[in-house]
């Protein structure tokens, strides 16, 4: 996933859920905010020496100084940044010369260049790294940042002039991406509000700083409550059929949270968790399941039910405020899909032959199920989500010969980057990469690479944070801590941050191919941001529609299966021998495996998601559990072994992360993905003359032009969704 965060650039349109362009550089260095636009707010001379995020970064692209910086630093330059950008935004609004898209739309471009910088690092800290300290300045500044949006977009005179230029658009021989920009800034303020009446502003204010703030105190809370919920286990066998690494894993969990003599199986972010295929213990795997499905509904102050019932009423509201029946058409209206309607036209096309294939694979689950207590002389048992895994498992066993434990061991993670990850960029794109011990981290299990292109300039630097930790979001996501940007001479400094299982000391990190598909995608968006070559941040790199920015992500997942790619980093980790060619073709065969399930809890999510977000503002407050339960119902999805990937309790995306009314688009572009791998398949698949043009039409254009247009264009034609449903093994599954 692309993981969006709070940051303000004044032109930006993400920026309660969060847009990823801060600003940096790497040859020439970013204008300050005194020299992009003047301020009228000097800080003290103290807090200019002291606070490292009063100017900009000495280190190569301006990487954060997180060697220098402190949990006391983050409020005050926050502060300071959003003071310094409100002085250059009046300068902008009180200009007595007649607009000029200059003097107003490339001004704000260069706004808020100390905000952005202080907020890139602090939102990759508080997602990958956090502490109480942390969490106490993101719950102060929450609603002073929703304000200050609030008073850039909701300013009149601005408006006026942000307008003017718009109106006139047609007649100032722009270039296209210049004409984009006057497009996308004056839809991003109409969006905003700034057309609504004065006192529908100020309500519109008073909702936007409610929203923020509770969806900061909803990240807090299921930050607590997944730590809280993790499985303690005193008997070693209860544990059994977890590997040695797991369980060591599962001990050290345990001796760092002073627990000796015990074992912690902590939780990742979606329903279901890695152990439940290998746990034996049945009352062990329920247990483990519960503590997933109920970690934020205990009633306790980590119970998030009452916070996100108010969110989905703020978000009608909001909504209504703006002239729209509810909230998913306020934020379809600027994506690809453009309606609610039509997205949900498309989850429907998936739904049905989700739900057949999920159906057919239970019931062979159930015959295993049943053939397996056959055989121990034990009592039958109805199939539970907490069976699923396991028994799924058995299934792939005995139809192709094939476990996870066959197969981890080619799956090195330092392997797996160097020989598959950076390897398959160096195939398509003509990419290397030199890792660096001399730029400072945030965590020491941080690294960094230098990234050059294929003439061999630097291009980028890229951090990646892969292993779990109980003060990490859940989850995967990339982002930049630097942005891309010709007018302000930056270059991207991207980070990719996973949760993968930390091994014990001395114990290789093995992954799953899941896993290993996991540092694909989000390389894939890396890609994205590295690639970016936009004059204008907020048209640069990942800041394109929800619907569009998980497609280069998706996209690179292929290579991860590609013959060359796969031989070059499927190799054991002791003999550093090939996968046999045998296991790979059971693997191959095996591809397809699992797939009704997966399509179905995660399509479940994705509706989940749209029916909270369809609510008008007229409807009641909703009673969580009750909504669900009765969403998931009405659209024939509601398997009883197969939940939503994400409850609406815990579900980040949506209430915390600004994927709300979005979660669709990992539907949507999987389609994308998928039809676009069938042309690079036609075309030759791995190669650089298919790798330089996709980087070229698509990777490189960031949000530059209409995004259907621009997949068009590179494509020949619109998607399709026929390579969607093959490729995800739902073309043959019979209809309800």
């Amino acid at each position: 996933m692309f993981r969006l965060r709070l940051i303000v650039i004044a032109t930006t349109m993400a920026l309660a859920a969060c847009s990823q362009q801060p600003n940096g550089a790497a040859t020439s260095p970013a204008p300050t905010a005194s020299t992009a636009v003047a301020s009228s707010a000097a800080p003290a001379a103290t807090a200019m020496t002291s606070n490292p995020f009063f100017s900009a970064s000495t280190l190569p692209f301006q990487a954060p100084p997180f060697d220098k910086i402190k949990d006391a630093d983050y409020q005050p330059a926050i502060e300071e940044g959003m003071k310094q950008q409100l002085a250059e935004i009046q300068k902008i609004a009180d200009n007595p010369e007649a607009p000029t898209f200059e003097n107003t739309y490339v001004a704000m471009e260069k706004s808020g260049v100390m905000l952005n910088r202080v907020m890139a690092v602090f939102g990759a800290v508080t997602g990958a790294n956090t502490d109480d300290a942390l969490q106490k300045v993101q719950e102060n500044v929450a609603p002073e940042l929703a304000a200050h949006q609030d008073a850039i977009y909701l300013d009149s005179k601005l408006f006026q002039r942000v307008e003017a230029v718009y109106n006139q658009r047609d007649t100032l021989k722009l270039d296209p991406e210049s004409a984009r920009l006057v497009e996308v800034v004056y839809k991003g303020f109409v969006h905003a509000g700034a057309k609504l009446s004065d006192a529908d502003k100020a309500k519109l204010k008073d909702l936007n700083k409610e929203e923020s703030t509770l969806s900061t105190e909803f990240t807090n809370k299921l930050l607590a409550a997944t730590k809280d919920a993790a499985l303690v286990v005193d008997d070693k066998a209860k544990l059994a059929g977890l590997s040695d690494a797991e369980m060591a894993a599962a001990e050290q969990a345990a001796k760092d949270r002073k627990l000796d003599g015990k074992y912690v199986l902590t939780l990742q972010n979606t329903t279901q968790q890695p152990e439940l295929q290998d746990l034996s213990d049945r009352d062990t795997r329920k247990a483990l399941f519960e503590a997933s499905w109920n970690r934020a509904e205990k009633g306790d102050a980590n119970d998030t039910r009452k916070t996100i019932e108010r969110l989905a009423q703020i978000r009608a509201e909001q909504a209504k405020l703006l002239g729209f029946p509810n909230y998913a058409a306020w934020k379809l209206d600027d994506q690809m899909a453009k309606t609610p309607e039509t997205a949900m036209a498309f989850m429907d096309k998936l739904a049905p032959a989700a739900v057949a294939r999920a159906k057919k694979e239970a019931a062979d689950i159930q015959a295993q199920i049943d053939k397996d207590q056959a055989a121990l002389k034990q009592p039958g048992f109805k199939l539970e989500p907490w069976d699923w895994n396991y028994y799924a498992e058995q299934v792939r066993k005995a139809k192709y010969d094939l476990d996870e434990g066959q197969i981890k061991p080619y799956f090195e993670l330092d392997n797996v980057l160097q020989n598959g990850v950076f390897y398959a960029a160096n195939q398509l794109y003509g990419l290397t990469f030199k890792e660096r011990h001399d730029i400072p981290v945030y965590q020491p299990d941080v690294r960094v690479f230098e990234v050059f292109d294929k003439d061999g300039k630097s291009l980028a630097l890229f951090y990646c944070d892969y292993f779990k930790r109980d003060n990490k979001n859940g989850g995967a996501w990339m982002d930049n801590l630097v942005g891309q940007s010709k007018l302000l001479g930056t270059k991207p400094v991207i980070y990719n941050v996973a949760n993968f299982a930390k091994p014990a000391a001395g114990q290789p990190a093995l992954l799953s191919f899941d896993d290993v598909i996991t540092m694909f995608h989000e390389f894939g968006h890396g890609l994205h941001g590295m690639f970016a070559d936009e004059q204008y941040p907020t048209l640069s790199g990942t800041a394109t529609a929800r619907d569009f920015v998980e497609f280069p992500s998706q996209f690179n997942e292929h290579w991860a299966s590609d013959p060359k790619v796969f031989a070059n980093y499927a190799k054991n980790y002791k003999t550093g021998e090939p996968m046999p060619q045998a296991l790979v073709d059971k693997m191959k065969k095996a591809g397809k495996f699992n797939s009704g399930y997966a399509m179905t809890e995660l399509t479940a999510a994705a509706l989940l998601d749209m029916n909270w977000h369809m609510l008008g503002a007229d409807a009641p407050l909703q009673d969580a559990d009750q909504f669900e339960t009765a969403a998931l119902k009405k659209d024939g999805i509601d398997l009883s072994y197969v939940p939503p990937r994400y409850r609406s309790s815990y579900f980040q995306h949506i209430w915390g992360n600004g994927y709300a009314a979005g979660y669709y688009a990992y539907l949507w572009t999987q389609m994308l993905a998928d039809d676009a791998f069938v042309d690079f398949k036609d075309h030759g698949g791995l190669t650089r003359e298919n790798g330089d043009r996709f980087r070229a039409m698509i990777l490189s254009r960031g949000n530059t032009e209409e995004l259907a247009k621009m997949y068009k264009d590179w494509r020949g034609q619109d998607p399709s969704i026929e390579p969607m449903l093959i490729n995800r093994g739902l073309k043959d599954a019979p209809k309800k």
